[in-house]
């Protein structure tokens, strides 16, 4: 009777919300709150924080459209021009290892103001470049350690301030502004010089600065910082002046109360077996990404046009079309289909069309099919692009912002980025040099991995997702 009579006050009681002991989440227990709606607060403190992601698209997108004018303007060699083109990747790796940090002793929010002073900077620095100069390579640079922090701490601002029946859709705005930048940058770049494209490059920083003073903190790093009434009234502002958020406020603060108890970990106590489910997860999905060639034809698809035959001008408005329009499908079907089958989806696209642009060069050698290589082209980068936006741009983002508990997010979040980051450098370096590989082998092992690993995280809250993944607590019940 004794337990019995536990159990319902248990059910009837709504500050018991969780209990945090198993990796297969058996004795969580769940939320039935109901539906959140996406308010004024949510949506404009995401969109100032995807303003980042816009620099984060422009600066990626620079290269492709820049190359011609930059090389003829400055006398800059092949090889130099690579040089410039991957020292982004540098910087971000850089950024990337300090992004984890940096976010959890300025916050959220101000870290995506410092990451947008360099990126400032650096775009003031490449406009400003004559001939050959340190100046250019140093205003990628700073441009790329602005990105590498932006790539971070983005998404995880998103994902902490959104509710769970909104984060997929919400998170993965992240994505669609990305690649708006990039289609700006390329549809822009086809009409005016490469230095006010930098000019260009310099506005969503600075909307993104004076954005900030007007959004709130996570209220989940609030919580772990112990500010747990400025946490409940940034929850408030989020969610609407009338909504009841006691069931989630106390969600948040029975976690970060238990994560609590556990030290901080730093980057080789990931490496516990505890931990390591999400980090095969986080950091398996990061190098698929790279490794299926986006970051090839996102920074030089003047150069694979060029040299299939296709005018790089009709190629590069194409790919614009396709881009935007499946990114945007990505979002809205996020938190309806779920992350999982996205993901095999675009999967799948990604290796047909690796598959096509691979036979559009092996049939440049011969005679009686040079017309068809043109064509095998421009549909591979189209089936590629379009498939990537769809599911593998955005998604392995938003799983890397739900799968690390608090305790080690910083730490665990830094290595996602900076192995996406080291991906991105070895495919942008060498890509010039080795044009006719084809990347379809890495994007049909993508298939597998997400069939055997990767989790379904669609409508739970980031408490429910991380508890089941990782027996944090298993020795504090």
């Amino acid at each position: 009777m004794g337990n019995r009579s536990e159990e319902e006050d248990v059910t009837n009681t709504s500050e018991t919300l969780l209990l945090l002991t198993t990796a297969d989440g058996s004795r969580l227990r769940r939320s039935n709150r109901p539906p959140s709606p996406a308010t004024p607060v949510l949506v404009f403190s995401t969109l100032v924080a995807v303003c980042g992601s816009f620099v984060y698209g422009s600066a990626v997108g620079f290269s492709s459209p820049a190359q011609t004018g930059m090389m003829d303007d400055l006398s800059l060699s092949l090889e130099e021009y690579s040089v410039f083109g991957s020292i982004l990747t540098i910087g971000a790796m850089v950024g990337a290892i300090m992004s984890g940090k940096i976010a959890d002793q300025l916050g959220r929010k101000w870290t995506m103001g410092l990451s947008q002073m360099f990126c400032l900077l650096g775009w003031l620095a490449i406009l400003y470049s004559q001939a050959v100069s340190w100046l250019l390579d140093a205003g990628r640079l700073f441009i790329g350690y602005g990105i590498g922090v932006t790539s971070y701490v983005v998404p995880v601002y998103i994902a902490e301030i959104t509710p769970k029946n909104l984060r997929g859709a919400f998170t993965n705005v992240n994505q669609l502004m990305i690649a708006i930048g990039i289609s700006v940058m390329w549809l822009v770049g086809i009409v005016i010089p490469w230095r006010t494209l930098a000019l260009i490059g310099t506005i969503p920083c600075l909307l993104q600065i004076l954005g900030l003073f007007f959004i709130p903190e996570s209220p989940r790093w609030l919580a772990k910082n112990g500010q747990w009434k400025d946490s409940e009234s940034v929850l408030q502002q989020l969610r609407g002046k009338n909504a009841e958020i006691y069931e989630e406020a106390a969600e948040i603060r029975d976690y970060t109360e238990t994560l609590c108890q556990l030290s901080e970990t730093g980057v080789f106590d990931l490496f516990q077996p505890e931990y390591t489910r999400s980090l095969v997860i986080g950091v398996g999905l990061m190098v698929l990404q790279q490794f299926g060639g986006v970051n090839a034809i996102a920074f030089y698809a003047n150069s694979i046009f060029i040299s299939a035959g296709f005018s790089s001008s009709i190629g590069s408005i194409a790919l614009v079309i396709v881009q935007i329009p499946f990114t945007v499908l990505g979002v809205l079907l996020m938190d309806v289909s779920g992350r999982r089958p996205l993901l095999m989806v675009s999967a799948v696209g990604t290796c047909l069309g690796c598959l096509f642009l691979g036979i559009s060069f092996l049939l440049q050698d011969l005679q009686e099919c040079k017309g068809l290589s043109p064509i095998l082209a421009l549909v591979g980068v189209l089936v590629f692009k379009g498939s990537f936006s769809l599911g593998m741009g955005g998604i392995p983002w938003v799983i890397m912002s739900e799968i690390f508990p608090i305790n080690i997010k910083s730490s665990a979040g830094s290595l996602v980025t900076v192995v996406n980051w080291f991906g991105s450098w070895v495919i942008t370096y060498f890509f010039n040099f080795l044009m006719k590989c084809s990347t379809e082998g890495v994007c049909c092992l993508t298939i597998l991995f997400v069939a055997k690993l990767v989790p379904e995280t669609k409508g739970r809250t980031l408490e429910e997702i991380q508890a089941s993944m990782n027996p944090l607590t298993e020795n504090l019940a």
